[in-house]
């Protein structure tokens, strides 16, 4: 016990590591995701058992402070060479170098020096993978490439690791142009809930194919994080769900994970609840008028009006500052009536200008206009409103550029996401249906509509149908696992449910159950006393209808049925009319 104390208590420095070489390989598998097999290893060196510098971070920190980073590196990859070559035959070594130090390798050792060290260790060039990790900015490129390039025709690969932590660059993707490219752990954390990650992943997958270039996901440790991984066609994965570092690498993926891999269900990605056109800013409806001063007479504005027949209001502005508004028509209008220009004529024109317009500063977004329809002062509408950049005159808008601005960028929003409901709208529909067909595997698609709700609708008022619109979302949230399962707001009181769970069916007996009970809640005393309300139907007439309930038709879908989304959704809603008919509100279609 004590010798291994005094022993552990003389392993305090790097140096003294070195000198008694007490580095230790450990090799963490590197999985093909798309069949679970294991390519390679990426060799990961941990300081002795018993002292402080026991993990990379503290050898390398503690490295820097002795001035033996490069001797440090030098040592990790002697060892990693050393305990590889008897333990995975047929498989591809990741080693960690900086790009100093592997300029340094080059200049010092030179390529044929190191393809004769390769040769000693028995490893092959073709199954060895470098791996650029700076934790420094790379100050000479150049050098750098013409090292790799050197290297590169001896059969060696490249990788840049951790992409995307801040310290790497496109630049250096584009311009080293590695085999593989390893994206940081911090894309991957947590994927399944965070659409800006996936969106991230997306992009970064389309710049690997435009370069040629094999992605690797770090840090996967769930199940979530794999499947969605899996799913966005990144080749390859590492991590702690896949496999740990262990002293002999593992020829196998670890069995949950294999599992998911091998598994036909996919995952169901977070959406982003922003419209492309969600950055849209008051500044794109600012037209350049002219202005007026303070002290400009009516007569000068009328004039002004009488020249420019497309002025529809102008601005006055105290020096660079918005002071009132003049609307054309409610002008032109005064200025008609008799006596005005006798009486007014060479008084200014604030006498009779809106002192209090709608002021919006450029950088307005969309959910402040949207505000701004729904407030109670609606002279906008007639008057217009100015745009000012700080504070100073920028521009001038009419009410009707507003209303279709804003009407326009809401319906394409509810094309991705339902503004009442926040659910996918009817594209993440058709793409989520895209990727069930693709997989291969079994799915139900499902067709959710309401019985009687235009009648309750109308009685009621939008408000109370919106609750009840609202009541459906929940309900079919809350019955389905959002793992699998896929919820989507087609529009109006329309909803799709793109199941995976094998308990689908009693799923959607619950939701028709759980929905139908919670809505009574939302009639009055008389319509629950009565069984339903009295209200015109389609063709004006009044009659009965009873309580509005929930229908639900679902299209079990085999491999090999349909091709495209548009079929699927087709069948979903021939089931659902036969739901409509049925006692029970559930109906499937094919079984």
């Amino acid at each position: 016990m004590r010798r291994s104390l005094d022993e552990a208590l003389k392993l305090q420095t790097v140096g003294q590591i070195l000198a008694r070489k007490h580095l230790v390989a450990h090799y963490q598998p590197i999985v093909q995701l798309k069949d679970g097999a294991v390519m390679g290893h990426e060799s990961l060196i941990r300081g002795p058992a018993d002292s402080p510098l026991r993990t990379p971070d503290a050898l390398f920190q503690a490295a820097r402070g002795e001035d033996l980073t490069v001797e440090l590196e030098q040592a990790c990859l002697r060892e990693g060479l050393r305990s590889w070559a008897n333990h995975a035959p047929g498989k591809r070594l990741f080693l960690n170098l900086s790009a100093s130090a592997i300029v340094e390798l080059v200049n010092r050792v030179s390529v044929p020096g190191v393809m004769k060290a390769l040769d000693a260790a028995e490893v092959s060039p073709a199954a060895l993978v470098i791996e650029i990790t700076e934790h420094e900015h790379i100050t000479d490129l150049p050098r750098l490439i013409d090292a790799a390039s050197a290297l590169r025709a001896q059969g060696l690969r490249f990788a840049l690791d951790d992409f995307g932590d801040g310290r790497s660059s496109l630049r250096l993707w584009a311009e080293l142009r590695p085999e593989i490219v390893k994206i940081d752990k911090y894309f991957i954390h947590g994927l399944q809930d965070e659409a800006v990650k996936v969106q991230t992943l997306k992009g970064l997958t389309r710049f690997a194919e435009t370069f040629g270039t094999v992605l690797v996901a770090e840090g996967i440790e769930t199940e979530a994080e794999l499947q969605i991984v899996r799913d966005l066609g990144i080749e390859l994965g590492q991590g702690y769900f896949l496999g740990r570092p262990e002293p002999v690498p593992a020829m196998a993926v670890l069995q949950r994970a294999g599992d998911v891999i091998a598994s036909s269900m996919i995952a169901v990605l977070p959406e982003m609840t922003r419209a492309a056109n969600a950055n849209f800013t008051v500044e794109r409806l600012a037209v350049r008028a002219p202005v007026l001063g303070p002290d400009v007479s009516i007569d000068d504005v009328a004039r002004a009006f009488a020249d420019d027949s497309t002025l529809r209001a102008m601005a006055i502005v105290d020096g660079e500052r918005p002071v009132g508004l003049l609307n054309r028509q409610a002008f032109v209008d005064r200025y008609a009536r008799p006596y005005f220009k006798e009486l007014y004529g060479r008084k200014p024109c604030m006498l009779f200008a809106n002192t209090t317009p709608l002021i919006l500063d450029k950088h307005t977004g969309l959910d402040a206009m949207t505000a701004v329809l729904t407030s109670s002062d609606q002279r906008y509408l007639t008057e217009g409103f100015i745009v000012t950049e700080g504070g100073r005159y920028l521009g001038l808008g009419t009410g009707e550029q507003l209303v279709r601005v804003v009407t326009e960028v809401r319906i394409e929003a509810a094309r991705h996401a339902n503004p009442l409901t926040h659910l996918p709208g009817n594209i993440p529909i058709s793409e989520h249906i895209d990727r069930l067909l693709a997989s291969g595997g079994e799915f139900v698609a499902c067709y959710g509509d309401l019985n009687d709700f235009k009648p309750y609708n109308d009685h009621y008022g939008y408000w109370r149908g919106d609750e009840m619109i609202r009541l459906v979302a929940r309900t079919l949230v809350s019955h389905c696992d959002p793992r699998r399962d896929f919820v989507g707001h087609v529009g109006g009181d329309d909803f799709v449910v793109l199941f995976q769970s094998d308990d689908w069916l009693d799923r959607c007996e619950r939701i028709v159950s759980t929905f139908n009970q919670l809505a009574l809640s939302l009639f009055d005393e008389d319509a629950l006393a009565n069984g339903g309300i009295e209200a015109e139907d389609r063709h004006g007439v009044r009659r009965f209808f009873k309580c509005t309930s929930l229908s639900i038709g679902a299209v079990p879908v085999r491999p090999g049925v349909f091709t495209r989304p548009e079929q699927v959704a087709s069948a979903a809603a021939a089931a659902k009319h036969k739901a409509k008919l049925s006692s029970i509100g559930l109906a499937i279609e094919g079984c």
